[in-house]
């Protein structure tokens, strides 16, 4: 049917914050860092009655296409699996994604999903999609999903607000996007109260996206004009992807773009960022001592200890530490440098990185 729903998760990454546990080859997405299933495993099951796993794909690079094929079931389309054969951010991934859905039906509606964050409530998830659906098409309009925030983050970027549409509750003009910002900036758009997170899920129809690359990213919108039959996918992403400009969708596109829309989400959401974040999802003693393990500790507060394989793992007289301990490594650092963990990876062998 034309006009049908379909999904482009993203699902490349570096595997660097997450070291030792994450590799050049399994990155944050492909690890069970906070459930029994991974975080892509779970991105895909709440498609489950969204979008079918035909109309769904799934870009990676060529480091992990491999373990990216390994994890999803058998029933999951082997062909809706594409690996980037060069890294170069999510403007060039949102082409890709939108040549592959333009091949199969000109006026479908898409949405582009990171693969790697957590949303526990399904449900409020899928409500929030039908709502961005619906926006998208009867507006003709980029859609984002902005994150109410719960603190001053200076990790994410922030959507401002303008108003919210009459006839569409929940749906709000977008006046501007600011990149991550100081802590004190961020302190101001979180007390003024028109400022969302920027998650990175976008909605889309097909003919909407062309016209904003057409107009704002023309080297990407001819990629795309080249891509757009079956039988030259392949082609164009092994021999033209490379050559693509690195930069984000937000920068090439949506900063650029007139009327783009956001849709306030429905469901708690958390990207994870770092080992201090996966904590959270640890059970803890008395003095916040958290572990995917069972934690003796003496004298010791405020640690966070992860081992691949579920050992005891003791701590005596120390305060903030990150231990996390697998088959060929350990790593400890002060929980407050968690963030040059992967300045750390790049001084590694190069077959621990």
């Amino acid at each position: 049917m034309s006009g049908d729903l379909y999904a482009i998760i993203l699902a490349g990454g570096s595997g660097e914050r997450f070291w030792p546990l994450s590799r050049r080859t399994l990155p944050k997405q492909l690890l069970r860092l906070v459930s029994e299933k991974t975080l892509l495993e779970s991105t895909v099951a709440r498609l489950d009655g969204l979008v079918p796993p035909e109309r769904t794909l799934i870009l990676t690079n060529v480091d992990q296409e491999k373990s990216v094929r390994a994890l999803l079931p058998p029933e999951f389309p082997r062909e809706n699996i594409l690996a980037e054969p060069a890294k170069r951010d999510t403007a060039a991934a949102a082409a890709l994604g939108a040549a592959w859905v333009a091949a199969r039906d000109h006026n479908a509606t898409m949405m582009v999903l990171p693969a790697d964050h957590v949303i526990e409530q399904v449900e409020a998830f899928r409500e929030t999609i039908h709502l961005a659906v619906k926006a998208a098409r009867e507006n003709r309009a980029l859609v984002t999903i902005g994150i109410k925030p719960k603190s001053a983050h200076t990790g994410f970027g922030y959507i401002e607000l303008g108003p919210e549409l009459e006839k569409m509750p929940g749906v709000f003009r977008v006046v501007r996007f600011r990149e991550k910002p100081n802590a004190d900036l961020a302190e101001s758009f979180v007390r003024r109260g028109t400022f969302r997170w920027n998650a990175g899920m976008f909605v889309w129809t097909v003919p909407t996206i062309l016209t904003a690359f057409n107009r704002h990213a023309p080297e990407l919108a001819r990629f795309i004009s080249g891509c757009t039959s079956g039988a030259r996918l392949e082609k164009c992403l092994r021999e033209k992807f490379a050559g693509l400009p690195k930069i984000s969708f937000d920068y090439a596109v949506m900063e650029k773009t007139d009327g783009v829309l956001m849709v306030e989400a429905k469901f708690e959401w958390d990207d994870v960022g770092g080992w201090p974040a996966v904590a959270r999802y640890f059970p803890g003693d008395e003095n916040r001592n958290t572990g995917n393990c069972h934690v003796t500790a003496l004298d010791a507060s405020d640690n966070i200890v992860f081992d691949e394989s579920g050992g005891e793992v003791a701590l005596l007289g120390v305060n903030n530490v990150i231990v996390v301990r697998t088959g060929d490594a350990v790593l400890v650092c002060h929980r407050h440098h968690a963030e040059k963990i992967k300045n750390l990876v790049a001084k590694l062998p190069e077959r621990l990185q």
